[in-house]
């Protein structure tokens, strides 16, 4: 009894063991035909799973040396890190998520701020209408402005040394930009409303953003890696940024990058990122209550939707297959992504490093996750 006992658990062993060598394989070779496009020169994959006991770890350029120890640049990741915390400032009863935001910020920042069809909505504007993109504030790096002239992701390369202050992108966007919608009635994505929630957190926490992510989340987590672009360095972590790009234009070096502030300054690592989700979803950066009401989600697009600095993505919808999986997490502009499968209890962390892959890297992590359900 005792030998079939033996026999039978090799037998388990060495299956498991050949399922995990089949994902590793079929990973690693999507990965590797996504690096192999034209447009792609870089690219980090990290998909882990303690429960499952998965960690594929890939990283790979075809001009610059790269590590999976490489930090990158997160862009839009960034929303979480910003709206978690404003969420550990409501765990410290320092503000809630349906407060105004003029109870935090200057009136001249305030003044002006969003006016509609004549009307003046600046003070009905709420923390949770930041956080959720549901303010109606135009989006000062991507929406068209009033007179034709660039807006701000045009003019990084106007003026690669321009040092952007969060001051100066605010009066931009007043100035050369338009409202939507009314405070709550519809949905538009925009960085502006990531400069305010920062400005937030800097005016109540008395800290500088750089330093509230330090003291808050980093060193707490452990996350040695990351810091916040032009502003910060890393604890313990020398290693170069990973050269990410805008059509054959290199952006990591840029000072007009300073434009990306609260909504899309991090840099950080699959490691660093992967424990900061999984912090999150422990309840270990803010409360149960609090992670919760972040998870509040409004419609965004086909197969996504979004609640306070974090996504919903339902992949059978976005893909239009037959799948019950979904991911929470967030993608950034520069195809970097963070995703956690709780149905898989996966978590996949990433770039290709490229801002026109983006779409690209967003099909990559549903194929990875298809490959997971089905072996």
């Amino acid at each position: 009894m005792k030998s079939n006992l033996i026999l039978i658990l090799l037998l388990f062993i060495s299956i498991t063991s050949f399922g995990q060598q089949h994902i590793n394989k079929e990973v690693e070779k999507l990965f590797k035909n996504e690096l192999e496009k034209e447009n792609i020169k870089s690219g980090i994959l990290h998909v882990h799973s303690e429960s499952r006991g998965i960690n594929i770890q890939i990283a790979d350029s075809k001009e610059d040396s790269i590590s999976i120890l490489s930090p990158f640049y997160t862009a839009s990741v960034t929303k979480m890190l910003t709206a978690t915390s404003i969420g550990i400032l409501k765990d410290q009863k320092k503000l809630n998520f349906e407060d105004n935001i003029a109870q935090y910020l200057t009136d001249s920042l305030m003044s002006n701020l969003h006016v509609l069809n004549g009307k003046e909505y600046s003070n009905d504007l709420t923390i949770a209408h930041l956080l959720q993109h549901t303010s109606g504030l135009p989006d000062y790096f991507t929406d068209t402005t009033i007179d034709g002239s660039p807006n701000i992701i045009n003019q990084l390369l106007i003026d690669t040394s321009k040092s952007w202050s969060a001051q100066e992108m605010i009066k931009f966007t007043k100035q050369k930009m338009k409202p939507h919608f009314a405070p709550g009635k519809g949905y538009h994505y925009t960085d502006t409303e990531y400069v305010l929630l920062a400005l937030i957190i800097e005016n109540v926490s008395g800290l500088s953003l750089d330093k509230f992510f330090k003291q808050h989340i980093f060193q707490p987590l452990k996350m040695h890696s990351s810091y916040i672009n032009l502003k910060s360095s890393a604890i313990d972590n020398s290693l170069d940024i990973a050269k990410f790009y805008a059509s054959e234009y290199e952006l990591s070096s840029l000072k007009s990058l300073s434009a990306d502030w609260g909504g899309g300054g991090l840099v950080s690592t699959t490691q660093d990122l992967i424990g900061f989700l999984k912090a999150f979803n422990e309840d270990l950066i803010v409360t149960k209550e609090t992670r919760l009401e972040m998870q509040n989600w409004v419609n965004e697009t086909k197969g996504m939707e979004y609640g306070f600095g974090i996504r919903k993505v339902s992949i059978d919808k976005l893909t239009e297959t037959e799948s019950d999986l979904q991911l929470i997490g967030h993608s950034g502009s520069t195809a970097s992504f963070l995703w956690y499968c709780p149905q898989l209890d996966i978590y996949i962390s990433g770039t290709l490093n490229q801002l026109e892959a983006s779409k690209s890297a967003m099909i990559l992590v549903c194929e990875i996750f298809k490959i997971i359900e089905n072996k």
